[in-house]
């Protein structure tokens, strides 16, 4: 990413840098004349100067510069010569440019060594240390996006695209209007200014229409632009520039975001007028990349600014009117590392945005996290071939269509940063299951079960009489959702659910406990004043039999229950017997008789409905009444 404002972030790391000793060569540098440099290094090198500065210097000015295969060769003997002292900044730079060549295995070797070094003190080591994703993880990822390059593209930087009306507003080095040659020292390729494009109908390719703005593009750098949803205001980036260009006290040049307002002409274009810097710019740190929350309340930012996590952050500001906005707020520790994070890009559920610091295939790789209520969820890798060795960024989409841009530098590409055109096949899944009832493994029906992602019910279904269900919505791959499945006379319970990293169905079972602790069992007839086991109440008491032997531990009590139909003390002699058949046939089964705390029999005492004595009801009534139940004592944990 040669020519990319991002780079310029870097300052924080080149100012602790050692001298080298060749003055040449350091001056160079800390101009970030990287290009440069990089030759001067080498000769010293060739005269045979293999000290640590030198080698780190070498590999320096070619990893600021994306030149991976150039910055691994003085990495690698960097890390050779010097492997104790060698520090985990380092050890990262050389694992990047591993990746960079596509060497995975060597790299999560290092990877694995960088975390090790870096222990708790970098919270890049977490997420390179391979204990809970690894990178044959993401190389392993479904492919999502087909990508084109565009036609707009230069031999040199072409990136940082943003959706204007039913164009594409892009910054580029190329100038096709004047044809400008003034070079910019970091990577010897001209200034970056804003052009517009026309988009075609299929949304695969631009087309150069103009430059954007002559009254915000100037003789150095514009780039990283959003605009307010009704595209009355522009936010974009730009050198901390007035007439001429303002450093700090170490003579860097920060970048600042700044806001201009459209005014509509007679002949319908658009002149972009009162070009303002934004409140909570720096002179002593660089505020760029913006994005417009849809609503158009929020915009979102990078930054070095005091209250980093890292090298650059995103962070976020209430939009207030009248040119004020809150004081800016860092996204925190869920999105934002010791690295860098970059290139926002907020739409109504999702961050888009690119980084470093979380695990990747190289430099910077795009990446996207849901949220709600500015509560972001783990970022999530999107892949190759989105995704690449390189560097890969500034991701803009229209979630309606699943169309977009995205920037890269791989190798594949016209030149330098190039800017590609994107349709992503979206990977969708159903869950589907099952409800079962946990002491008898038998599916229960009418059961209701929720569908939940971050706590919000998304869906919701009832089981079949088969016991299954079968969520109509479909959902993202690869996410994680909670399902809650409840029942009348059972307890409610939960289960985290992964779903699956390809598009078809999710299969899962949740079980149930019945919230009386009975079993249950089918009504249990008996002969008319007998109490012998017919062999239809043996099929019910099977039913007892198989469940006890499944769960060695439970204990139970038999109570058997009779209707009114009867006198009460005949009934209650009645139902005792009964009881005590019931408990000798279940031990015959092989059920131990201790295990069998009590069998009793009720008779008529404990009717469920009013059928009382001299109570007119019917014969269905009655047999609710006449029942036998087996509470459990104690089951198996």
């Amino acid at each position: 990413m040669k020519n990319n404002l991002i780079l310029l972030f870097l300052f924080k790391v080149l100012v602790v840098f050692s001298q080298t000793g060749n003055k040449k060569a350091d001056a160079l540098f800390s101009k970030m004349s990287y290009v440069e440099a990089a030759k001067v290094y080498e000769k010293v090198i060739d005269q045979g100067n293999m000290s640590m500065p030198i080698l780190k210097r070498a590999g320096d000015a070619y990893y600021f510069n994306t030149e991976m295969e150039k910055a691994n060769k003085w990495y690698s003997k960097l890390v050779s010569e010097y492997p104790e002292e060698v520090s985990a900044e380092y050890i990262f730079r050389y694992l990047q440019t591993l990746e960079g060549k596509e060497d995975y295995v060597l790299a999560k070797k290092w990877m694995k060594i960088y975390a090790e070094r870096a222990e708790n003190k970098d919270d890049r080591a977490q997420n390179f240390s391979q204990e809970k994703i690894t990178i044959e993880d993401i190389l392993a990822l479904p492919q999502q996006f087909m990508l084109q390059n565009l036609s707009i593209n230069s031999s040199n930087s072409d990136f940082g695209p943003m959706f204007y009306k039913d164009q594409l507003v892009y910054a580029t080095t190329v100038d096709s209007s004047y044809f400008k040659t003034d070079n910019y020292q970091w990577n010897d390729q001209p200034y970056l200014n804003l052009h517009l494009g026309k988009i075609n109908p299929l949304k695969t390719d631009v087309s150069y229409l103009k430059r954007f703005s002559e009254t915000i593009n100037t003789k150095y750098h514009e780039a990283g632009i959003a605009f307010s949803p009704d595209e009355k205001t522009i936010y974009f980036t730009r050198n901390n520039y007035e007439k001429k260009l303002k450093r700090d006290d170490e003579g860097i040049n920060h970048l600042k975001l700044y806001s201009a307002e459209a005014e509509i002409n007679s002949d319908s274009t658009v002149t972009w007028k009162n070009v303002k810097d934004l409140p909570f710019n720096g002179i002593n740190y660089s505020v760029g990349h913006p994005s417009v929350s849809k609503d158009g309340k929020k915009l979102y930012f990078v930054s070095d600014m005091p209250g980093s996590i890292g090298a650059t952050d995103i962070f976020v500001v209430d939009i207030l009117g009248d040119g004020k906005f809150s004081k800016p707020k860092n996204l925190g520790e869920s999105i934002n590392t010791s690295g860098r994070e970059m290139f926002p890009y907020i739409t109504e559920e999702k961050l888009y945005f690119a980084s470093d610091g979380h695990l990747g295939l190289g430099a910077l790789d795009v990446f996207e996290s849901f949220y709600d209520e500015e509560i972001f969820q783990k970022p999530k890798n999107l892949g190759a071939p989105l995704n690449s060795n390189l560097d890969d960024f500034a991701y803009i989409v229209d979630e309606e269509t699943q169309k977009g841009y995205v920037c890269s530098n791989r190798k594949s590409g016209k030149g330098d940063d190039d800017i590609y055109s994107f349709e992503r096949i979206v990977c969708k899944q159903q869950i589907k299951g099952i409800v079962l009832s946990e002491l008898s493994g038998l599916p229960l029906a009418s059961a209701t079960v929720k569908l939940y992602l971050n706590e919000k019910i998304i869906d919701s279904s009832e089981t079949n009489i088969s016991g299954e269900f079968d969520f109509l919505k479909q959902i993202n791959c690869g996410e994680n959702y909670k399902i809650l499945a409840s029942k009348n006379k059972y307890l409610p319970n939960e289960k985290e659910i992964s779903v699956l990293q390809y598009s078809g169905e999710t299969t899962t079972s949740i079980a149930l406990k019945n919230a009386t602790s009975k079993i249950n069992t089918g009504i249990i007839f008996f002969d008319l004043d007998k109490s012998n086991i017919r062999q239809d109440a043996a099929v019910e008491l099977n039913k007892v039999v198989y469940i006890m032997k499944r769960h060695p531990e439970m204990l139970i009590k038999i109570e058997s229950h009779t209707d009114s139909r009867a006198d009460d003390d005949y009934n209650l002699k009645l139902s005792n017997d009964r009881a005590k058949a019931t408990k000798a046939y279940i031990v015959s089964q092989g059920i131990e008789e201790n295990r069998i705390l009590s069998a009793i029999g009720y008779g008529e005492t404990r009717l469920l409905n009013d059928c009382e004595n001299n109570v007119p009801c019917t014969k269905e009534q009655h047999d609710l009444n006449r029942r036998s139940e087996f509470i459990i004592v104690r089951r198996n944990k």
